[in-house]
């Protein structure tokens, strides 16, 4: 038979700060999402969907290259974020 396993108070809590700390992740994204779209209004880059195939173009164009530099602040924050940690030898 599986074993039952017992939850304790320390794994409610964990479970509790994880999940306040993406419920404020996801306000802080949100709050983000309008800065970004303000500097791209700003500008001149439209983020409402384009009605000529060539403004769907440039409108896909302008989402993948928000989304490379996205993932290089990504990685740049999380270099930074992991600096100063011990690193375990295997």
């Amino acid at each position: 038979m599986a074993e039952e396993r017992k939850l304790s108070v320390a794994d409610v809590r964990k479970t509790i700060a994880a999940s306040l700390g993406t419920a404020f992740g996801f306000v802080i994204g949100l709050l983000w999402n309008q800065v970004v779209q303000g500097g791209l209004s700003l500008a001149g880059v439209t983020t409402t969907a384009p009605a000529t195939p060539l403004a769907y173009g440039y409108f896909i164009i302008t989402a993948v290259v928000v989304t490379v530099v996205m993932i290089v602040f990504i990685i740049v924050i999380g270099r930074w974020g992991s600096r100063g940690e011990k690193k375990e030898s295997a």
